[in-house]
């Protein structure tokens, strides 16, 4: 299984352009329907939410790939 280190430079990013950014989709359009056909996991639950907001220490899981979300500081917030 890969593993990915997103580093996120703002509050949140948006599980569809998360995807399109770290090269699972090819477009913001395949990452919403990828999302849509339950095939991304978002710490350990089915996400259906296309534009759920992604933040750091969160873990996403597709097509055998996981991505680790942290602060591009490398600190994970207090809680997760």
């Amino acid at each position: 299984m890969q593993t990915i280190e997103f580093k996120i430079k703002t509050e949140y990013v948006p599980l569809c352009d998360l995807l399109k950014l770290v090269g699972l989709a090819d477009s913001g359009g395949r990452g919403k329907s990828m999302v849509a056909e339950g095939l991304v996991i978002v710490d350990d639950y089915i996400e259906y939410r296309k534009t759920a907001k992604i933040r750091a220490g969160q873990v996403v899981q597709c097509e055998g790939t996981h991505i680790h979300v942290i602060a591009s500081n490398g600190a994970e917030p207090d809680g997760n």
